[in-house]
């Protein structure tokens, strides 16, 4: 077996079609930023046989080479030289394929090393061996193209094996193809399409003694190996990466950096496995998935340590109380809720993807506060079965859980009906299928409202105030629905589908209609949590982005008041059940960009960078929420002043990201 000390070398597997450069060049950028160094990728012969085939990699392989050690994979038949008219054919000269390969080194050897020759030739689909009943064919073909490539002076890799059979490779000891080959590739997807997979020590261990009973001195490497996410189990996907880590191997590949495009076909046919779409660390859109940020967040070797630290702990059957269930737990407003209710000794049981940006720093913090105490679930709010499990333990749930940007639900309207729709749709539906179901909080949005262009606006020098009196304590519950955006269509629907079941199926559910929260543990950015954003673009002395011309008004409510408000609905719900509340800061925490602007300058102590772009599609010039409905029932009110919330928060990011030559804060009057 192959003497190994140290982490294997990690590359990603990742091929390109023609023409996607583009792509290409966010590969390169992609993987830069993770530190990846070794890149395995495809040298198609039926491409490279076309005519803009050569072009293409004239182009691509000194481009992927200057950036990495790479890995060709050289391998497709051209249809017109095979025995049958397909890419998985054997050719009909078998001397072909070497002679093209002697062309490949010839033209690009200076970029590569050691060359992997065909993929996969034990799968139908990659090498159709009903033509080639014993593999006779396919080890002259391997075994010419090996010999003549050491003889141009580059190391062969046999291409991996899927499934990792033993058998097939004592064959190709047989035939003597064995005696040119410097590594032997294994190939393997646990879980996925290897289903009685019985580990990778285990296949190594098989594989190396086949390998020593035909005198083979080949090394060993993991050339292509992954777990698809088409079940939204990101968790699972991580764990499988970081079981790869410990192995006595110089070399593995993970397949791969991107899902794979819906409009592309597999080597099986269009969507005939959806399994084929979902292998990457990084979904279409871009978005990182849990292995990608904890890759980033922590780097290479620290993966199987945080693996580890989010499996969920074993939680007691029938424990004393019931835990509360928080979707979207590791979120900014599910921290705060949940660090309150863990100071309550109130069971948590924290259920979120991990999928946006802060949110390993705040699962980290609050496993540092309250140690075992947090029960966490990874998994995704779109995954019935796992949404089902977490439901069936718990007495309550605040469903935090969504997509939450109104700009990304216009490039990505499906997902975000995914999230938001669907995933609230997985939580009642779990919960009406029980006989005493917990209670629901679910947080809609003041988006539900439309842009509200028929309010009479007054422009004034920093702000916009409604004209109509009867607007002066705010939006109330009365105010029509007009859903604009898919997000607020994604966010309208579930709001009205929670109060339906409410009422269809006598669930114990209220619907809070929110307007601009923030606070600690708030990652802030452009499209959700701008106070935050605002705060952390100043203390990193960057310019801040203004949509609009500044005076758009909104009331904005400190994350400690919003979660006393829960907690009120939360024990109340026997009485409104299946309501909508209006919940935000209200008229005297309505404020401006313009005027936080001014508030931040006086805190920092010198006035922000600012640019200014056009409004954005859904922006409301106005919104103030009327929290009187919600007021005259629980008797809640907001206690802590727009002003005195936003230095608590300048505060506390000072202290979380301090940033050089940042002034000494100002005292700021309540």
């Amino acid at each position: 077996m192959n003497k190994h000390k140290n982490t294997p070398a990690v590359g990603i597997v990742q091929w390109f079609h023609i023409g996607e450069k583009e792509k290409v060049k966010r590969t390169i950028t992609d993987l830069q930023e993770l530190g990846v160094t070794q890149l395995r990728t495809g040298i198609s012969w039926a491409d490279l046989f076309s005519p803009e085939g050569k072009e293409w990699y004239d182009w691509l392989l000194p481009t992927l080479a200057s950036h990495f050690e790479l890995l060709p994979c050289f391998t497709y038949t051209p249809p017109s030289l095979g025995i049958e008219s397909k890419i998985s054919s054997p050719p009909r000269n078998l001397k072909d394929y070497a002679d093209t390969m002697d062309l490949l080194i010839t033209e690009y050897g200076e970029y590569f090393e050691y060359i992997e020759l065909w993929n996969e030739p034990n799968n139908k689909s990659e090498w159709d061996y009903t033509l080639d009943m014993a593999w006779q064919k396919f080890a002259e073909m391997v075994g010419n193209a090996a010999y003549w490539a050491k003889q141009r002076g580059k190391k062969t890799v046999l291409g991996g094996m899927s499934p990792i059979d033993p058998s097939w490779l004592s064959l190709m000891g047989d035939y003597k193809l064995l005696q040119h080959i410097d590594v032997v590739g294994i190939h393997g997807f646990p879980d996925v399409f290897d289903f009685s997979f019985e580990g990778w020590m285990e296949n190594i261990k098989r594989v190396q003694e086949m390998l020593n009973y035909h005198k083979c001195e080949a090394k060993i490497w993991i050339t292509e190996c992954g777990f698809s996410t088409w079940q939204k189990n990101e968790l699972k996907q991580a764990e499988e990466f970081a079981k790869l880590l410990h192995l006595p191997l110089d070399r593995v590949y993970w397949y791969s950096l991107y899902d794979l495009e819906p409009e592309k076909n597999t080597m099986d046919g269009f969507h005939l496995d959806e399994r084929e779409y979902s292998f990457g660390i990084k979904n279409l859109n871009g978005s990182p998935k849990l292995l990608h940020s904890l890759w980033l967040e922590y780097g290479l070797k620290a993966i199987p340590d945080k693996v580890d630290a989010l499996k969920p702990l074993a939680l007691d059957d029938s424990p004393e109380e019931k835990p509360v269930l928080i979707t979207g737990g590791a979120g900014f407003v599910g921290t705060n809720m949940a660090d309150y209710l863990l100071s309550q000794d109130i069971p948590v049981i924290i259920f979120d993807n991990l999928s946006r940006k802060g949110v390993l720093k705040n699962l980290s913090w609050l496993k540092a506060k309250w140690k075992n105490r947090v029960q966490i679930t990874i998994a995704d709010i779109r995954n019935p079965y796992e949404v089902e499990k977490a439901v069936q333990k718990v007495s309550h749930i605040y469903h935090f859980a969504a997509q939450v940007a109104v700009t990304t639900s216009v490039t990505d309207p499906e997902e975000d009906f995914e999230v938001n729709l669907k995933g609230t749709l997985n939580i009642l539906n779990a919960m009406r299928k029980m006989e005493n179901p917990p209670s629901l909080l679910y947080t809609s949005t003041n988006k539900v409202y439309g842009n509200l262009a028929e309010l009479r606006l007054s422009e004034n020098s920093s702000n916009y105030t409604p004209s109509n009196i009867a607007y002066k304590d705010g939006i109330d519950e009365d105010q029509p629905l007009s859903f604009h955006s898919p997000y607020g269509c994604s966010k309208g629907a579930a709001d009205q589908y929670v109060s339906d079941y409410a009422r269809i199926y006598n669930l114990k559910a209220v619907v809070f209609r929110m307007s601009c929260i923030y606070g600690p543990h708030q990652c802030g950015s452009e499209d959700q949590g701008w106070v935050a954003n605002f705060l952390i673009r100043v203390l990193n002395d960057e310019t801040i982005n203004i949509y609009g011309n500044g005076k758009q008004v909104r009331d904005i409510l400190y994350v400690e008041d919003l979660v006393q408000a829960m907690e009120l609905a939360r024990k109340n719900i026997d009485h409104f059940s299946g309501e909508a509340f209006n919940i935000g800061g209200g008229a005297d925490n309505a404020v401006s960009l313009l005027e936080v602007l001014e508030i931040i300058a006086e805190a920092h102590g010198q006035q922000p960078h600012t640019s200014y772009g056009d409004w954005r599609p859904g922006d409301q010039y106005y919104y103030v929420s009327d929290f009187g409905k919600f007021q005259q029932a629980t008797k809640w009110q907001p206690q802590i002043s727009y002003k005195r919330g936003i230095k608590k928060l300048y505060q506390w990011l000072r202290q979380e990201s301090p940033a050089e030559n940042v002034r000494p804060l100002k005292a700021l009057k309540a």
